[in-house]
């Protein structure tokens, strides 16, 4: 269990004049020893909610381990949490039992994003059931708030002795929702990612970069059914990195993208389908990535496969495991990214880990 809280919620303690005069700049590793932080993709839990409410740690028993064995799991929740609100007019509408909570927690999950195209599928009132949910589970929601400063905030815990945030937005709104579903000062809603909110996440990151030794940005962005990266998510991808994350997520495409080193950051630009009723095979194509750091060093990484069966993901082993890694190294390639990282001497745009940082569904539901 790690300890930790969202930015907004933590409160300010005012610090003694001589601790401030006294803090040590920390080195680009931080406490030097290792984290490892697994993630996963969109996870909606469609046609799972009776078997949640009648066993709520029965129903992801097989990728369990998996998600387990890592120091912090990230999740992206498509959907709703309770029962109330009403469906907004759209698409596809998902709605998960309070319960699910339970689900991830025993599973090994940490925290979820919501910041995604389902985040509001059932309204303001539906928005704040998921926070009040969120409260009184003590299990941790970022990417959706009361206001913006509350959806922007950030999660951020301790382990190991290294400080990890993780910031997550959305990029992917319809532009007939944009006007209720965008958290505002005055307007609850998810984080934006899109145009004209861009550079407000980019401070966002900034500003977390000096109080973390890992920084992660979790994304849904990017086109559905497409399996290489566009220029838009490339583009925003820059931009937090430019910004001083160390590590960018992406979900959304309901199909595996490439990950790899970017410099020396690391991105993957999407990690499929999680927990989800996929109806075709590269649907089902599935994993876990998990990514263990040093600080802003970027240790390695490793993609665990799985295949989504009867909604649920799970693991690959033998021949079938390689395969789907194989396909992994195709979707790099088409990404642009590389298994090791590259120094700024040898690609000449990046920063070098001692550099110092700067202060729908709706498609793939229908796919054969």
């Amino acid at each position: 269990m790690v300890l930790a809280c969202a930015q907004a919620a933590c409160g300010s303690t005012p610090v003694p004049e001589a601790t401030v005069a006294s803090t040590v700049v920390r080195p680009p590793e931080g406490s030097g020893r290792p984290v490892s932080i697994a993630f996963a993709g969109d996870a909606s839990f469609e046609g799972l909610g009776p078997a949640i409410e009648a066993d709520p740690t029965g129903v992801i028993t097989e990728i369990a381990p998996v998600l387990r064995d890592a120091d912090l799991t990230v999740v992206n929740l498509e959907a709703s949490l309770g029962e109330v609100g009403e469906p907004v007019p759209k698409g596809f509408n998902f709605q998960v039992p309070a319960a699910v909570t339970e689900t991830l927690a025993d599973a090994g999950v940490d925290v979820v994003s919501m910041a995604n195209n389902h985040g509001l599928d059932f309204g303001v009132e539906g928005l704040e059931e998921s926070l009040r949910i969120e409260e009184s589970s003590g299990f941790p929601v970022i990417g959706v708030g009361r206001d913006d400063a509350e959806a922007y905030a950030p999660f951020t815990t301790e382990i190991n002795g290294q400080r990890i945030g993780v910031i997550a937005a959305n990029d992917v709104i319809d532009a007939e929702l944009r006007s209720t579903w965008v958290a505002t000062p005055d307007r609850p809603g998810v984080a934006s990612a899109e145009e004209p909110e861009q550079d407000r996440l980019a401070r966002e990151v900034e500003e977390l970069r000096s109080s973390v030794d890992t920084l992660v940005v979790f994304l849904h962005y990017g086109l559905e059914k497409e399996v290489c990266p566009n220029d838009r998510q490339r583009e925003l991808v820059d931009l937090l990195v430019g910004a001083g994350a160390d590590i960018v997520v992406g979900t959304h495409a309901h199909r595996l993208q490439g990950l790899g080193f970017l410099g020396t950051r690391f991105v993957a630009y999407g990690l499929g389908n999680f927990i989800f009723a996929a109806p075709s095979e590269a649907g089902r194509a599935s994993g876990v990535l998990v990514v263990t750091a040093t600080g802003r060093r970027i240790d390695g990484y490793e993609w665990k496969p799985a295949r989504i069966s009867d909604g649920v993901p799970v693991p690959l082993t033998g021949a079938a495991a390689d395969e789907a890694a194989a396909l992994m190294d195709e979707r790099r390639e088409c990404a642009g990214l590389s298994t090791e990282p590259v120094l700024a001497d040898d690609r000449g745009d990046t920063p070098s880990p001692d550099a110092t940082p700067p202060d729908t569904d709706q498609q793939e539901r229908g796919a054969p």
